[in-house]
């Protein structure tokens, strides 16, 4: 039970990471985003990435708290990881390891939550 509360917690705070990243990507500009050092990346691509980030944020909560299609929340998490090991290769090309660091973190929660939310599977102790 204490487990499945803190996979909750996890998702919620991981759902809202993603929520505001991929908002962010359709409130600031293509030249605010591509600010920082390259790569730089053309609008359409940014937009496809925050789409995906806010999607992700709710196939992350919605099937599983609902009971509908719930085998779409790990789906969800495994595909997430697939963006956060762009984020944190994009981050150390641009010149900044410690930078990778929170998305590498972030892609070990996913995993997690991916494993622990397999349809029929119990919720795995945590250490």
């Amino acid at each position: 039970m204490r487990s499945n509360r803190a996979l909750w917690v996890i998702q919620g705070l991981v759902a809202f990471v993603f929520l505001f990243a991929g908002s962010a990507k359709f409130v600031m500009s293509v030249e605010q985003m591509n600010a920082g050092p390259p790569p730089h990346f053309p609008g359409w691509f940014l937009h496809f990435i925050g789409t995906c980030e806010v999607l992700g944020a709710i196939a992350l909560i919605v099937p599983w708290l609902t009971g509908i299609q719930p085998q779409l929340t790990p789906i969800a998490a495994s595909l997430l990881v697939i963006i956060m090991i762009g984020a944190v290769v994009v981050t150390i090309m641009g010149g900044s390891i410690g930078g990778a660091v929170p998305p590498a973190i972030i892609g070990l929660l996913l995993i997690w939550i991916a494993l622990n939310r397999k349809p029929g599977r119990a919720v795995l102790k945590s250490a």
